[in-house]
């Protein structure tokens, strides 16, 4: 008799368990997908941030599956999320046949995030130019620099202050490849010394106006982009959290913005 009420004592917790689970399942508010392929330079703090955006799913009810090298993308795979996380990817990492879905992901309504790297990828893919804003050029040697806010009006920046020091690799950027981005945070270029050679490629920086972070509607979608993320550290920062995580609210959901 005891072993029959444990067996259903056991049977009824399983349920139980299956059936929150079910539930918080579909709670979720979103569902991203995490791309972190590398076929340049592969960045250390990649792993730092996989664990952080798996910890804002927990904390914020998203869903986070990470795209493996060995998995193709597909217009049908693509389908199941609401936005596409580039995490300091680089070089070019998509075929034509995985070009041609993620351009329809995006042309559905869905939304695009670019994190540090993921503007030092695919620069001969003209559309994925646009989607980011801007392609990377050169950076100096990390530096402490001052961020100024642009742009409060934006998920994950209301308590982000308006002056805030911060060490990074402070990406210098070429021309936009679209003309109606929106900046959210620069770097002060009078704080760190943006001076830098590699080979035929100078840096020389961006002059009065050196943009760090922005976002625009492109092509029926939403694109957000950051270049803060190079350092370990940074993944455990609130103010870039927040900031990240505004991001990837804005480009699944389009909300956020008053």
């Amino acid at each position: 008799m005891n072993l029959k009420n444990n067996i259903l004592k056991t049977a009824f917790t399983l349920t139980i368990a299956l059936f929150i689970s079910s539930q918080l399942l579909a709670q979720a508010q979103f569902k991203v997908l995490l791309i972190t392929e590398t076929a340049g330079w592969h960045h250390e703090s990649i792993d730092y941030g996989i664990a952080a955006i798996n910890e804002l799913a927990n904390k914020h009810t998203f869903e986070v599956d990470r795209q493996q090298k060995a998995q193709k993308i597909t217009e049908k795979k693509l389908s199941n999320y609401d936005a596409v996380i580039f995490l300091s990817t680089t070089a070019d990492i998509f075929d034509n046949e995985e070009q041609a879905a993620f351009e329809k992901f995006i042309q559905s309504g869905k939304g695009y995030v670019g994190i540090h790297a993921a503007s030092d990828t695919e620069y001969d893919w003209e559309w994925y130019t646009k989607l980011v804003g801007r392609m990377f050029k050169i950076h100096p040697v990390q530096q402490t620099a001052k961020l100024r806010l642009q742009n409060s009006n934006f998920p994950g920046l209301e308590h982000f202050p308006n002056t805030l020091l911060w060490t990074d690799e402070w990406y210098e950027f070429g021309e936009e490849k679209v003309d109606d981005l929106n900046y959210l945070i620069t770097v002060d270029e009078n704080t760190f010394d943006a001076n830098v050679q590699w080979g035929d490629n100078i840096g020389k920086g961006m002059g009065d106006f050196h943009p760090i972070a922005w976002y625009h509607n492109f092509d029926g979608g939403r694109s957000f982009y950051t270049a803060l993320g190079h350092k370990e550290a940074v993944y455990s920062d609130a103010y870039f959290l927040a900031h990240l995580y505004g991001g990837i609210y804005w480009a699944a959901t389009g909300k956020g913005i008053e």
